[in-house]
């Protein structure tokens, strides 16, 4: 039956009865000639039809053929009755209602039921028709309500946004307002500083036009004083002759004539001593333009070269201060590795025999020997330890449960014992693998980010059942657990419990997609391979040092002989049945989570030896040593490290060391480069 029947509108089923009567009272139906209801106008022009009829005439044609006997034949009383009672119906109803719709619907619902009960042979094909119909309305009435909140809700986003939007403008403007007037003001000092240098410039032309001025003076008072001294030379040589004269004829001279010229003659010559004196104090300190004008240009010069050789002071002064850092941090690096040399060599011991492994682990030496390949002794270990766990755990029929309690896993929750399903490595990659397809696809269609251990529980149920969910989860954990070295399992285990941050895992796969993607368009051949010069590593990777690039060349290289140079990049990228993965991506996750320890250790040691930290001291520690990180990732960070989403985050402290977890945990790499690189580049530059 349908979900929402014609009982559920008051009184319809009283008339519908009231229908019935009315219908039946006064209509004696005209039935053919095998009782069953008469489907005018086909009983009146039957054989008008039949006999106009032709295989392959269109159906245009019989229709224009048929159109003037249907206008012959009356239309059935009973017929024109269901009409009036429909249109009587329809008029009496209150379309102004909110529901109209559906009132205007039960007329022909009434009519329809009351065909379905005359029509006897058809009744069961009608029912299901309006069964269907009414299932199909129950269904879209159901979907419109879920609809109803979602449309208030983007009402009001709508209406966020738009008041978004013009607090957005208003704040704009206003910043526009600053910059008009921080321009304007910059005009007017313009003005200023061009006013300021055309008077500079009058100036130092009044001041070129005085010193060519005095320079005239000096010129004339140089060469009178030549004038002068040639003057007195002559002076002095005509009193000599003229005492040689006087000596001669000092008989025939009169004394006191001479006494009077003797005393004119010493005043003259003490006049001409003064003002010689006086000429001689006055020009002592006077230099000559051409030795002042080129004094005045060695002198530029050594100031020049006085500023030069300061600059390189400087500059060598910074570098020298950084390379001593250097020197410092590289001196400690090397006394910690002798300490770690030293406890290495009292530590040693003899290397292991690693072949005698073959002898336990299931086929054997090839086996084995697939395992061992590029494993060092720590890796070889937990190798081994998997296949001999792996070995126990299939001897394994039940697992025992942890119980109830609310500190036990919600994908473990279960008391009594549980069966193993002993699944093999691969069964469970491909499983894992499919959980994370699930569970991408479904926050990309709901928007949403969803709980690991929750979905985990729920695709399991979903795939297998409520009473199989658990053996599946049981199983698939031991075998997490146990396997460590498989990228698949561990990953997955870790973020299942809490380890890591999901966040992690899909910047990983986004890290291996881009460096694909970028290795393909270096392909301009589409031939699959490429140099090592032209992998583009250093520009997928620009943070990252020239050892950490050379690793990656030498992992993609690890097939080829010495003599080869072409690489196939497809194939760095491929995984086996077991989700191991090559080389290349091996040593792209592990340098990920090197880099990431060695960001945090740079962190650690800016915040020194505090054992608490604020949200704000944590800030400005990541914008010494990051000093490209942006506000968003900054904020990412601080909200990682503290767990919560904080207006206010300056008035919280957290410990340092739980502090420095919650980021390993997390999604945590440098956005630019460090500033001791920075200055060590470009030392090595110049």
């Amino acid at each position: 039956t349908a979900p929402e029947s014609s009982s559920e509108i008051p009184g319809c089923q009283t008339r519908i009865n009231s229908l019935k009567y009315i219908l039946s009272k006064k209509q004696k139906t005209p039935l053919s000639a095998r009782g069953h209801w008469s489907t005018w106008p086909a009983f009146a022009s039957g054989q008008t039809v039949l006999k106009n009829h032709k295989p392959c005439c269109a159906p245009e044609e019989r229709q224009s053929s048929n159109k003037q006997a249907l206008l012959t034949v009356p239309k059935p009383r009973y017929l024109e009755q269901l009409e009036s009672y429909l249109r009587k119906e329809l008029q009496s109803l209150d379309l102004t209602k909110k529901n109209s719709q559906e009132l205007k619907l039960q007329p022909y619902r009434e009519i329809f039921e009351f065909f379905i009960d005359n029509f006897k042979t058809y009744k069961p094909l009608l029912s299901a028709i309006k069964n269907e119909y009414e299932v199909t309305l129950a269904h879209q009435k159901k979907t419109i309500r879920a609809l109803e909140p979602l449309k208030a809700m983007v009402t009001t986003v709508s209406e966020e946004c738009t008041r978004q939007i013009l607090a957005l403008q208003e704040k704009e403007k206003d910043e526009i307002n600053m910059l008009k007037e921080e321009k304007q003001r910059l005009l007017k000092f313009i003005d200023n500083m061009k006013e300021e240098k055309n008077s500079l410039q009058t100036q130092v032309e009044h001041l070129q036009t005085s010193v060519a001025e005095e320079y005239a003076r000096y010129l004339n008072e140089y060469s009178a004083r030549k004038l002068l001294l040639a003057k007195l030379n002559d002076m002095h040589n005509e009193q000599l002759d003229m005492t040689r004269h006087q000596v001669q004829d000092i008989k025939g001279e009169d004394v006191v004539k001479l006494t009077l010229a003797l005393k004119v003659a010493q005043q003259d010559l003490t006049k001409a001593q003064v003002k010689l004196n006086t000429m001689i104090a006055d020009y002592e300190d006077v230099v000559p333009r051409r030795d002042f004008e080129s004094l005045e240009k060695k002198y530029s010069d050594l100031l020049q070269e006085m500023k030069t050789l300061q600059k390189d002071f400087d500059q060598l002064h910074k570098e020298y201060e950084t390379l001593l850092e250097i020197h410092r941090e590289t001196a400690e690096e090397r006394d910690n590795f002798c300490t770690e040399l030293q406890q290495v060599q009292r530590n040693y011991t003899p290397r292991p025999n690693w072949p005698k492994c073959s002898e336990v682990i299931p086929g054997g030496a090839d086996q084995w020997g697939c395992l061992a390949e590029g494993k060092s002794s720590s890796q070889l270990v937990d190798v081994l330890l998997e296949e001999i766990g792996t070995g126990v755990l299939k001897e394994i029929n039940v697992f025992p449960g942890w119980g109830k309690g609310d500190k036990v896993p919600v994908y473990l929750r279960h008391e009594g014992e549980v069966k193993n399903k002993k699944l093999t490595k691969k069964d469970v990659v491909s499983i894992l693998k499919d959980v994370w397809k699930e569970k991408i696809a479904l926050e990309q269609q709901t928007g949403k980010r969803s709980s690991l251990p929750e979905f985990f529980l729920s695709y399991l149920q979903k795939k297998y059942g409520d009473a199989a969910a658990m053996e599946w989860s049981y199983t698939l954990y031991e075998n997490m657990q146990l396997c460590r070295s498989n990228h698949v399992l561990s990953s997955f285990y870790n973020i299942l419990t809490g380890k890591v941050g999901e966040q992690q895992y899909h910047s990983q796969n986004q890290l291996i997609s881009n460096l694909q993607k970028e290795l393909a368009a270096c392909d301009s051949s589409n031939s699959g391979s490429l140099t090592s010069k032209h992998m583009a590593l250093r520009e997928a990777f620009p943070l990252k040092r020239k050892e950490s690039i050379q690793e990656l060349v030498d992992a993609s290289r690890y097939k080829l002989d010495s003599t080869e140079d072409l690489i196939d990049y497809i194939s760095l990228f491929k995984e086996d049945e077991e989700g191991n993965t090559e080389p290349f991506v091996t040593k792209l996750r592990s340098q990920y989570v090197r880099e990431k320890q060695e960001y945090l250790k740079q962190l650690k040691s800016k915040l020194g030896d505090v054992i608490e930290v604020k949200a704000d001291d944590l800030k400005g520690a990541f914008c010494t040593i990051d000093p490209d990180i942006d506000d968003q990732m900054l904020d990412t960070y601080i909200g990682l490290a503290y767990q919560v989403q904080r207006e206010q985050p300056g008035q919280e402290v957290v410990p340092v060391e739980t502090a420095l977890e919650r980021l390993l945990a997390g999604d945590v790499r440098r956005v630019g480069p460090s500033p001791r690189e920075g200055s060590t580049a470009g030392f090595e530059g110049e």
